[in-house]
C-alpha cells in the first residue's frame, strides 16, 4: 500500500517571536488507521520555526527559500511539543539552516488530545482500548512520514528527506523509523532513547529497577536524616488518610505508595534535590499543623503528568511491547514485588515500621495498577488500563535485519540513565549499523534539556568531524 500523504488543512502567517525566530502554526489531518486510509480521520498541529534575517528588501512568499526540515520527536510517551523559540534545539540548529519542525504526536499537545473527556466519548472501555491501540510509535511514525510528504511535494529531491531529532521516547520512535521508513530520513540524532529492540517490559524493568535502587542509595546518602523523615511521613500518610489515602485537591489520593513515585525525579538534573523539598515540605508541616497543608498536596499532585497526559501511563509498557506476542501485563509491579527493596509493592507488606534500619526505596519510571487508583484522571480510566495491559497482539516496533544494514547517519548520547539503562542501550547501539554514540556518566536523561550546551555539540561533532 502507497504511503499516506497527510492534508495540510491550515497554515498561519509566520510571525516573529524573540531571539529572531520566524513561526508558523500548522493543522494536517491523518486517518486514524493508516491502513484504512479513507476511514476515520485526525488533526495533527506544530509549529515550525526557522531563522529570521530582516532582508534589505522583502522578498515574496514565492521566493522564499525551501529549508531541509528537522522535526523534533517528543519523549514521554503522551507529551506535547513547545514552541520552536522554546526549545533548545533551535539555538543550535536554525543558525545551520535547518527548518524546525516541533510536531504534537497524535494525543498529545494540540493533536487529538487524549484525555478521560475524549476518550469517553468512543464509548465502552473496550472501544477507548481499541482506538489508543492506534498511539504506539509505529503510527507516529506513519503519521511523521505523512506529514513529511505533505510539506515537501514540492521540493526538490535532495531536499525531500528530513532529519530526526528524538528524546528518550522519541528516540525510540527513531529507531521504529530506522526499522519501516529509513527512506524518509537523511540524519538521526538521539538523546537517551537507545531502548531495547527484543525484551519486553519485565526484561527492561529487571534493568531499570537496578538502577533505580542506584540513585536511591544516592538520595540517602546525601540526605541520611531522610531515611527516618520518609519512613515517618509514610505511617503519617495511613494515620491521616486510611486505606484510601489522603484526598488531594484535584480529586486524587496521596497514599505511601503514590509518594514513592516522586523517586522519577532521580532520572533527571536536580531530581534528587527535588525530592528532598517535598519531604523537607512534609516535614515540616506535620511537625507544625499535624496534617498537610493544601500547598505541598498540590505540589505532590502536580509533580508528574499522570493527569494531563494519560497516555503516559497507558501507553507506557505497551512502548516497551515490541511485537506480536508481548503484554505487559504490569510488568513493573511483577517485577518489583520479586526485589526486598520494593516490598511495599506486596499487598501484604506491614509497613514501613517492618523496614528497621532500612530506607524506604522510591520507584522509578514505573507505571503500577494503583495509579489508576489514586490520580483523579485516571481513575476513569482503570478498566481501558486493564485491557491495554493483558493485550498481545501488538504490531512489531523494530526490524533489527533492517537495523543492522541501516545506511542512514545516526548520532546518539547515551547517559547514567535511570529510564534507559545504559548496559542495554550499548547492545542496541551495536545493532545498528554506522551509528556513532556518545556516552558519558555525568548527564542524566534529562541532559538535552538541563544541560543542551554539554549535548547537542558533541552530537553536531559526531555529525561533523571524523573519529580517524
Amino acid at each position: 500500500m502507497a504511503p499516506v500523504i497527510a492534508r495540510l488543512v491550515s497554515q498561519s502567517k509566520p510571525y516573529l517571536v524573540p531571539g529572531k525566530v520566524l513561526v508558523k502554526e500548522l493543522w494536517f489531518e491523518v486517518p486514524l488507521d493508516h491502513d484504512k486510509p479513507n476511514g476515520a480521520k485526525l488533526k495533527l498541529f506544530a509549529r515550525s520555526g526557522i531563522k529570521y534575517d530582516r532582508p534589505i528588501v522583502e522578498v515574496s512568499s514565492s521566493e522564499a527559500e525551501q529549508r531541509p526540515y528537522l522535526v523534533y520527536l517528543q519523549g514521554g510517551p503522551g507529551m506535547g511539543t513547545s514552541a520552536p523559540q522554546d526549545s533548545p534545539l533551535s539555538r543550535y540548529f536554525l543558525e545551520r539552516g535547518y527548518e524546525l519542525l516541533m510536531l504534537d504526536q497524535r494525543g498529545t499537545g494540540l493533536s487529538a488530545t487524549i484525555s478521560a473527556d475524549t476518550l469517553e466519548t468512543l464509548g465502552s472501555p473496550q472501544k477507548q482500548a481499541d482506538y489508543l491501540k492506534h498511539f504506539r510509535a509505529d503510527t507516529l511514525v506513519k503519521d511523521s512520514e505523512a506529514v513529511r510528504l505533505c510539506l515537501t511535494k514540492d521540493y526538490p529531491e535532495e531536499k525531500k528527506k528530513w532529519s530526526t531529532f528524538g528524546q528518550s521516547f522519541g528516540g525510540m520512535m527513531t529507531l521504529t523509523y530506522l526499522s519501516f521508513a529509513p527512506e524518509g530520513l537523511r540524519e538521526s540524532f538521539i538523546t537517551g532513547g537507545l531502548a531495547a529492540l527484543d525484551k519486553g517490559p519485565a526484561e527492561v524493568y529487571q534493568a531499570t529497577y537496578q538502577r533505580c535502587i542506584e540513585r536511591n542509595q544516592a538520595y540517602y546518602k546525601k540526605f541520611p536524616e531522610d531515611i527516618a523523615a520518609v519512613k515517618w511521613i509514610a505511617e503519617k500518610i495511613i494515620e491521616l488518610g486510611g486505606e484510601k489515602g489522603v484526598p488531594l485537591p484535584a480529586g486524587g489520593f496521596l497514599t505511601v505508595r503514590r509518594l514513592m513515585t516522586v523517586g522519577l525525579n532521580f532520572g533527571a538534573h536536580g531530581g534528587v534535590d527535588r525530592v528532598h523539598s517535598y519531604i523537607t515540605r512534609m516535614k515540616g508541616d506535620l511537625d507544625q499543623f499535624g496534617k498537610f497543608t493544601r500547598y505541598t498536596l498540590n505540589e505532590l499532585e502536580q509533580d508528574n503528568v499522570w493527569d494531563t497526559a494519560p497516555i503516559y501511563t497507558l501507553l507506557h509498557e505497551p512502548c516497551w511491547c515490541y511485537g506480536p506476542g508481548v503484554a505487559g501485563n504490569w510488568a513493573a509491579e511483577r517485577v518489583g514485588q520479586s526485589l526486598e527493596e520494593y516490598q511495599w509493592l506486596q499487598t501484604d507488606w506491614a509497613g514501613s515500621k517492618s523496614l528497621g534500619e532500612k530506607p524506604l526505596y522510591f520507584s522509578g519510571e514505573m507505571i503500577y495498577p494503583f495509579h489508576f487508583e489514586t490520580c483523579s484522571e485516571l481513575i476513569k480510566l482503570k478498566e481501558v488500563a486493564d485491557i491495554l495491559a493483558v493485550f498481545d497482539e501488538w504490531a512489531p516496533l523494530y526490524n533489527i535485519e533492517q537495523l543492522g544494514k541501516n545506511e542512514v547517519p545516526v548520532y546518539a548520547a547515551s547517559y547514567n540513565d535511570m529510564y534507559v539503562d545504559p548496559g542495554l542501550a550499548r547492545v542496541t547501539a551495536s545493532r545498528i549499523k554506522g551509528i556513532k554514540v556518545f556516552e558519558t556518566n555525568v548527564l542524566y536523561h534529562n541532559a538535552v534539556r538541563s544541560n543542551s550546551e554539554d549535548v547537542i555539540p558533541q552530537l553536531l561533532k559526531l555529525r561533523d568531524d571524523t573519529i580517524d
